[in-house]
């Protein structure tokens, strides 16, 4: 193994409990331990040095061949934690079933096999494991054929053939549906949302694939929850949150009826309370959006939730989604307290945190401070994503991150800077074919606020820029800004000089009273 952190980060995601058991295996291994002496070392180290490593064991023989030792430590752990977690996931335990099943019909124990095969095979339908369902019956075949040569022909090849054919449409029905997801998971993770006539079309072409559209199209509950659930992010990167709604719940209510599927797909059933919270804050029903939060938070440390990407998932999108909510009720003030907390567990998932993650987290904590009032700490974690060059992911937070950038700076005092963020911002949405109506609005009346001298002839600028805004906003498609910036409530602020938050808490009042 190549100098490298992989060992580091590998000895650093362990558990106490992972790291005794790994401890109480090594102890059965008879012969020199030099692997235990590198665990013990890395495992004390905040931060890993090859270098240190080397150093501290230079009198040692084993350090001659350091990475032998490494690879030969790293095998070990990966092979302790396959032990100690051996029975928390269905696949694990199938797997172990399968080679038992193998054990016992090489050594021609064959009615102790097919113990082992009927029980496995009971677990495969029960789960939907189909893949190990299918391996299964192939060692069923194997054992029919030894009956056979026994002069048993009690059991039937053609309702093992049936069988098989009947496992093998669901394989394939299951792997199509998975496809039809990835297209629109890409979708979903490049834009966020569907804005240009390609966008649109991409995701209208998934929506009327047949296996979408049709009835009675998914053969298993786990097709039928992905298929739901595909529904729900088409609906949902076109902005349709009543309909988005629907299918999230629907693939919910799956399931939440088939305990056994559910806890197989544990990251689905967190990013599909997720989607159904995102729905609640976007529809306005905000007690319930604060509920599910609850809900979600509470699966950490369940069956089938245990593992640390989906107590990772949980805590990124419980957050981002608190925020969401906090700032779209305009309680800035309560989501300032949220994130020493944010940032302490970030810190103690460090690189685990994904990309897109990272970056949602990082605006809406931006977007926080700017709510607030503390401008600079708001630009402070604004300029992490202006200086970032990704190129594909989430365009939807870069771009609308120009927008803020503009409204940041005014909010300085930086007139001056104003007129060159203007150009700049023009360039990023012209290069990036993101300059839509909304863009070209605010960029043709900020040029105009960063010439304005008087404030009497700032505030006409104001009030004629929100009501070419409203007028745009009748279009559902232009209102998607409004999902990363309250710009409707910002002008009012300043139009009617108050606060940020009282602009936004106004307008739900006028809103829920209309």
């Amino acid at each position: 193994m190549k100098p490298s952190t992989e060992l580091f980060k590998l000895i650093k995601s362990l558990s106490k409990s992972e790291k005794r058991f790994f401890k109480l295996m090594s102890a059965l291994q008879d012969g020199d331990k030099n692997y235990l002496k590198i665990f013990d070392f890395i495992d004390s180290r905040a931060s890993y040095s090859e270098e240190d490593l080397k150093d501290f064991f230079r009198d040692e023989t084993f350090i001659k061949h350091l990475p032998s030792e490494k690879n030969h430590l790293y095998k070990l752990i990966l092979k302790s934690l396959r032990l100690f977690h051996g029975e928390e996931s269905i696949s694990s335990v199938l797997k172990q079933e399968i080679k038992n099943v193998e054990v016992l019909f090489n050594r021609a124990l064959l009615k102790e096999c097919e113990k082992f095969l009927v029980r496995a095979k009971i677990l495969a339908q029960q789960h939907e494991e189909f893949y190990y369902w299918f391996e299964l019956i192939s060692w069923e075949k194997k054992l029919l054929e030894n009956a056979y040569e026994s002069g048993d022909f009690t059991k039937s090849i053609e309702k093992l053939i049936e069988e098989e054919e009947y496992v093998i449409s669901r394989l394939r029905n299951l792997a199509e549906y998975q496809m039809i997801y990835s297209k629109i998971d890409l979708v979903f993770r490049s834009g966020g949302f569907t804005r240009t006539e390609n966008e649109i079309k991409v995701v209208d072409d998934i929506a009327d694939y047949h296996l979408i559209k049709g009835q009675n199209t998914a053969l298993s509950i786990r097709a039928s929850s992905m298929c739901y659930y595909i529904k729900g992010l088409c609906a949902a990167s076109k902005r349709d949150y009543n309909q988005s709604f629907i299918f999230f719940n629907k693939t919910r209510e799956i399931l939440d009826k088939n305990e056994f599927i559910k806890i197989d797909l544990g990251q689905r059933y967190v990013m599909t309370l997720s989607h159904l919270l995102r729905c609640y804050i976007e529809n306005k029903n905000f007690d319930k959006a604060s509920q599910l939060i609850h809900d979600l938070r509470s699966l950490e440390g369940l069956k089938g939730f245990t593992s640390t990407e989906i107590s990772l998932k949980i805590f990124t999108r419980s957050s981002v989604l608190e925020l969401m909510l906090f700032h779209s009720i305009g309680e800035f003030k309560k989501s300032v307290l949220l994130l020493p907390e944010i940032e302490r567990k970030q810190k103690i998932f460090g690189d685990k945190v994904s990309k897109e993650q990272e970056v949602l987290l990082t605006y809406y904590k931006a977007y926080n401070c700017f709510g607030s009032g503390d401008y600079k700490k708001a630009l402070f974690y604004l300029n992490n994503i202006l200086n970032d060059n990704e190129q594909k992911l989430r365009q939807d937070i870069y771009s609308f991150s120009r927008i803020f950038n503009l409204i940041l700076h005014y909010e300085l005092g930086n007139i001056d800077l104003l007129d060159y963020l203007i150009k700049s911002a023009g360039r990023y949405f012209s290069k990036n074919d993101r300059l839509n109506t909304i863009e070209l609005t605010f960029i043709k009346y900020f040029r105009k606020l960063s010439r304005a001298i008087e404030n009497s002839e700032r505030l006409l600028i104001f009030e004629m820029l929100k009501q070419e805004l409203d007028e745009l906003f009748l279009d559902e498609k232009q209102k998607v800004v409004l999902e990363y910036f309250n710009i409707g409530a910002w002008l009012t602020s300043k139009i009617y000089k108050i606060t940020f938050s009282e602009a936004i808490k106004s307008e739900l009042e006028l809103n829920s009273t209309a």
